[in-house]
């Protein structure tokens, strides 16, 4: 248990199997793990250096990412592949829950593969 509470809370997130994505109110992408990257055919550095609408594709622009991704939780989102590519992925609820928290931090489940296989 002491291993757990002395470890920071970056490399937890970081060693996580799940993709996981923390996102600001003004839409910069704040960390990615590698399994994030993965999904999505980036490094880690690219997407942290990238914005919210360069990786989430149709999603109103109008409000606040982090108010988006609050909206959206628990759904299926598409978010643009390096390759141009859609990946269809459900997003968890932020594991940030209080109204007033500037970050909005949510796992996503791939499901690609089995939505294609369901379409034919």
């Amino acid at each position: 248990m002491s291993l757990l509470r002395d470890m920071p809370a970056l490399v937890l997130l970081e060693r996580l199997p799940v993709p996981v994505l923390a996102i600001a109110e003004d839409g910069a992408l704040l960390f990615a793990n590698a399994a994030f990257a993965d999904m999505v055919g980036y490094r880690t550095e690219e997407v942290t250096a990238s914005r919210f609408s360069e990786i989430f594709h149709r999603l109103p622009a109008e409000d606040s990412p982090v108010m988006v991704i609050r909206a959206h939780a628990d759904l299926v989102v598409e978010l643009v592949h390096r390759d141009g590519s859609t990946v269809r992925a459900r997003m968890s609820k932020s594991a940030l829950v209080r109204g007033d928290d500037p970050v909005a931090l949510a796992t996503f489940t791939d499901l690609t593969e089995r939505l294609w296989s369901e379409e034919l």
